[in-house]
């Protein structure tokens, strides 16, 4: 069976910003099947999160509808939604094979969410998934400290990745959000 390979989402958290974005590639092997895909996308009340995923786009979707109850049930905290859903994510029978990773961000926090049962705050407000992360994590890394703005530090190290991940494009999806931090 082949595998679906691609997905770079980074999120960067600076001076009062916080940016998501998610290249468009999906790839089958060596065929690009889209180069247009979004990854990223608002959720909550009033688009309160922004989420982005990496891994099978049927999986991940499951995993956006439960973390948005989850939200729901939980007035809107992202951290204690994250929390529980880690816990199903992990402990359920059928959330288990889900084969997906995400980055969610709302005004206070970061988190990164595996099916291991992660939720994972990141150093310095930087967090990357996917095939291109680790080259998007690098780049956006190198510029914290020289560029003030979190959509610019974003754009330009997605554009890295995007050089030197044969499972990244330049097709952008980027949501941005005033941050408390």
């Amino acid at each position: 069976m082949e595998q679906w390979h691609g997905t770079t989402i980074l999120s960067v958290r600076k001076n009062g910003r916080v940016v998501v974005a998610g290249d468009g590639q999906v790839s089958m092997g060596q065929t690009i099947m889209k180069p247009n895909a979004r990854k990223v996308r608002r959720l909550g009340q009033q688009g309160a999160v922004i989420g982005g995923f990496a891994g099978a786009t049927a999986d991940a979707f499951t995993l956006f509808e439960r973390l948005e109850k989850k939200l729901e049930a939980h007035q809107g905290q992202l951290l204690r939604a994250a929390v529980e859903l880690a816990k199903d994510w992990r402990t359920d029978k059928y959330l288990r094979n889900l084969e997906a990773m995400m980055i969610v961000a709302d005004r206070d926090v970061t988190l990164i969410l595996t099916g291991n049962g992660d939720v994972l705050e990141p150093r310095d407000g930087v967090a990357a998934i996917g095939s291109g992360g680790n080259f998007a994590l690098s780049a956006a890394m190198a510029l914290i400290d020289y560029e003030a703005d979190a959509e610019a530090i974003a754009r330009k190290a997605m554009g890295i990745a995007a050089e030197v991940c044969v499972y990244t494009n330049g097709e952008l999806t980027v949501e941005a959000m005033d941050s408390a931090k």
